[in-house]
C-alpha cells in the first residue's frame, strides 16, 4: 500500500499547491456590513484584513456572528442594519492573526497549525506580502486528493 502523504508530481504537496492565491480582503477601516457582504457573495468564511497594505488580522464568520446583535432582542430593522454599518472591521477581527505559513512549508505544517491553533484558516505570506490563504477545506481537499480512488488505466497493448 502506498504512504498516505500528499504528493504531487514535483514531490510532498506544499501550502501553494492548496492555497487561495491572491484571496479578497478587506481594510480594517471598513464596516462590517461590507465584510457581510464579501462573505456571502464570494461564498468564503474566512477574510484577510490588511491596514495600508499590510496583513493585520482574520476576520470569520465567527468573528462576525459573535458580535451581531441577538435576534431574540427587540431590535428594529434599521438599528440592527446600523450596527453592521457603523462598527468597523478592526475592531472585530482577530489581530493579529495567530499565525501564518510560508507558500513552500509542507501541507504536514499546515496541518499542523490548523489543529495545534483550532484554526479554520492561515495566512499565506511570503515576508510581510499576503500572497495567499489556506482553509481547513483547503485541506479536505487534499485529504480527498490522497484517498480518492484513482481511475484505473486502460491496459496497454503490446
Amino acid at each position: 500500500m502506498a504512504d498516505p502523504v500528499a504528493t504531487t508530481r514535483q514531490g510532498p504537496a506544499r501550502v501553494r499547491d492548496y492555497m487561495t492565491a491572491n484571496p479578497e480582503t478587506l481594510e480594517a477601516s471598513q464596516s462590517l456590513l461590507d465584510a457581510v457582504l464579501l462573505l456571502k457573495r464570494k461564498e468564503v468564511r474566512h477574510i484577510p484584513i490588511l491596514e495600508n497594505g499590510l496583513l493585520a488580522g482574520v476576520l470569520s464568520d465567527r468573528d462576525i456572528a459573535r458580535c451581531a446583535p441577538s435576534m431574540l432582542l427587540p431590535l428594529p430593522a434599521q438599528e440592527y442594519n446600523r450596527v453592521f454599518e457603523e462598527t468597523l472591521i478592526g475592531k472585530v477581527m482577530t489581530h493579529p492573526p495567530i499565525t501564518t505559513i510560508a507558500p513552500e512549508a509542507s501541507l504536514a505544517e499546515a496541518v499542523g497549525l490548523l489543529f495545534r491553533d483550532r484554526l479554520g484558516c492561515l495566512p499565506v505570506v511570503v515576508g510581510t506580502k499576503l500572497v495567499g490563504i489556506i482553509t481547513v477545506n483547503d485541506m479536505l481537499r487534499a485529504l480527498y486528493d490522497i484517498l480518492a480512488p484513482i481511475p484505473s488505466q486502460p491496459a496497454s497493448r503490446q
